[in-house]
Order: C-alpha cells, then structure tokens, then sequence
C-alpha cells in the first residue's frame, strides 16, 4: 500500500479534473480547438508541477507568507500563460482558463499526499482527496476568471479578485496543517464549488451570448448593405 499510493496519485488528480473538462464544456462546441483544449490542459499541469514543488521546498516559510504570498505566485502562473499574444482578445480564452485550472488543480492532488506523507488509505488521506477535488474546482474557477479578464480588457481586475478569493484557499489549509483537524477539508471542497458554479454559470455563458449579439449585428449590417 505504502507504494501505491505515490504511483497512483498523480491519476488521482487528473481523472477526476478530465471528468469536469467534459462536462464543462458541454454546450460550448464550436467556440474552442479540440488542439488548445489538451495544450492548456498539459501547460496546466506542467505550472502546476513547478507550483507545487515550490511550495514543498518552501513549506517552512511561516504560516503567514504561505497564506499570502502562494496565492500570487499560483494565479500569475496561470495569467503568463492565458496572456500571451494569441489568447488575448479572443472568447474562447475563458474556455481556455477552464482547461489551463483543471490541469493547474490536478496537481494539487499528488501534492497533498506527498506533503501529508501517507502510507495508508485512512481518515486523514480521504479528507485530502476530498479537499484536493475542492481545489481542483478553485482552480477551474478561477481560470475561467483569469481567462475572462484577458478577453476583455480586464485582466488587472479579474487577477486581483483571483488572488483574493485564493486567500481563503491557503487559510483554510494553513489552519488545517497546523492544527491538524482533517475535516476543515469539506470547507476547500463547498468553497471550491461556489467558485467553480459562479465561474461557469455566471462567467463563461457570456460569450454565448456575446457571440450570438456579433452575429446579430453582423447579419443586420449585411442586410443593411444589400
């Protein structure tokens, strides 16, 4: 058991983000290329990777710097990549902010058992598998956030409310550690889910709709030139 559990906890992560990309992006066919959708999947993982090894090699830093400092570090990973030349001024970037987090999250999920050091399926290695799913939705969410910003002009705004509500993420787990209460965990997965929802009911639907209004205008101006 004691091997295991590192050999399999990298699928641990990804499976389960793999089963949120599918169902997330039901109803958006069309405004993405199958291609950038495992790209920034991958590029997801690869930052991730580089994100959570950072934070093992710094994890004596203090309490303080961990809740303050990591949620920075981890959101501009996500906005370098979503702001490159090609993503900017494009709708399906906030797709791409989905598939970029879910990568980016996955990891988190290895991380946390590496970090946690378990040998065995008990109480504690289940609550950080529940509350790794919550991250992996945060991450989905605030992707999604980061992705948006970029399509409108807006990437200061939505960057800073990122980092913000990624606070409560690093609280939440630096309470965790040092108080060593496993069940707190259920809080990252309920906190993950309300970000997740309000990213993709609230946020990505816009550019339904903002496509469907260009090609209104489009289709008036073609018969007002006729």
């Amino acid at each position: 058991m004691s091997s295991f559990i590192p050999q399999t906890s990298l699928f641990i992560g990804i499976v389960p983000a793999l089963i949120v990309l599918y169902i997330g992006l039901k109803g958006y066919e069309g405004h993405f290329k199958d291609k950038l959708i495992f790209l920034t999947f991958i590029v997801g993982i690869i930052i991730g990777f580089i994100s959570a090894v950072i934070e093992l090699l710094t994890q004596n830093i203090g309490l303080l710097f961990y809740i303050m400092l990591f949620p920075i570090l981890e959101q501009l990973f996500k906005t370098i990549v979503l702001n490159i030349g090609r993503f900017q001024e494009k709708q399906e970037t906030t797709i791409y902010g989905l598939c970029l987090g879910l990568g980016f999250g996955s990891v988190f999920t290895p991380a946390a058992i590496i970090l946690g050091n378990f040998q065995e399926v008990n109480l504690s290695f289940i609550a950080a598998i529940i509350g790794s799913f919550g991250i992996i939705l945060f991450h989905a969410g605030t992707g999604v956030l980061i992705g948006y910003g970029v399509y409108v002009h807006k990437l200061s705004t939505y960057l800073t409310i990122a980092i913000l509500l990624h606070f409560v993420i690093t609280t939440v787990i630096g309470v965790t550690n040092l108080f060593q209460v496993s069940y707190l965990q259920i809080i990252l997965v309920i906190y993950g889910i309300i970000i997740y929802w309000y990213a993709t009911k609230r946020i990505m639907p816009r550019i339904l709709s903002e496509s469907q209004r260009r090609k209104r205008t489009q289709k008036e101006i073609g018969i007002k030139s006729k």
